[in-house]
């Protein structure tokens, strides 16, 4: 296959970026998505170019590093995949590709393809845990939980953090992000003591971080590689209220 990449390159925070324009011969479409920039890069270090930067950690779609937009759609064109499981049987020969990487506020652009995205683990560290001491590892089932609540939690816990969900939504919204870190936790025993204070605690970072507020859209979950469902923000809205009732109640 050839290809024609129209990347977006950036030296840092505050240089102005733009898109620069590659070419690529024998491109296998068994490639991944990754490879294929790993021999773009060979290519230019080789020309005695910079490669570009772009993040990645695991290539098997688990840590949710390999974020970038695909021809305008977060993780490329295949829905419920990653950018390092996609593959480029996915093009066709000659087609034009464009990079970019997420475009949002609360995403400020590193380099090239890589953004900071560390306003996700503020959110996580305001409220994103369980504050009890558990000591040894207890018994699987010294605590029946519900399996319709069990699954519930897992599903949500599917959430890698990749950010696909603020790249898609036209607000910049993180609300799937942070709906899935409250809705997970809050479906187990051990998360209900701190349901309220969480939500309220996570819901004003995500605000003071600067992402956009959900307008339902649904964009997110399309765009989500681990088809995180919208029902998950409605239980943060439910949460929410309920928290704020409760400080009412309790002032």
């Amino acid at each position: 296959m050839k290809l024609t990449l129209h990347i977006w390159r950036q030296k840092s925070r505050t240089d102005a970026g733009k898109l620069v324009s590659y070419q690529l011969d024998s491109v296998s479409p068994d490639m991944s998505f990754l490879e294929m920039l790993d021999t773009l890069n060979e290519k230019l270090i080789k020309e005695g170019q910079e490669p570009v930067a772009f993040d990645h950690d695991c290539r098997e779609g688990i840590c949710g590093s390999c974020s970038m937009m695909i021809n305008g759609l977060a993780h490329g064109p295949e829905r419920a995949t990653t950018t390092c499981q996609l593959h480029m049987r996915s093009f066709f020969d000659g087609q034009h590709i464009y990079i970019e990487p997420w475009r949002a506020g609360a995403f400020p652009v590193v380099r090239d393809l890589v953004c900071d995205r560390s306003a996700f683990d503020r959110i996580i560290q305001s409220g994103g845990f369980v504050s009890v001491n558990t000591g040894g590892a207890p018994d699987g089932n010294s605590l029946p939980i519900p399996k319709v609540a069990a699954d519930r939690a897992m599903d949500a816990a599917e959430c890698i953090g990749c950010g696909a969900c603020v790249a898609a939504c036209p607000n910049a919204s993180a609300m799937l992000f942070l709906s899935a870190k409250v809705s997970h936790l809050a479906q187990m025993p051990q998360g209900d003591a701190e349901r309220y204070q969480r939500v309220r605690s996570m819901v004003a970072t995500h605000d003071r971080e600067g992402f956009g507020h959900c307008t339902n859209i649904n964009e997110c979950e399309a765009a989500c590689p681990k088809e995180i469902s919208v029902e998950h923000i409605a239980q943060l809205n439910r949460d929410f209220i309920g928290s704020t009732v409760s400080a009412v109640v309790k002032g």
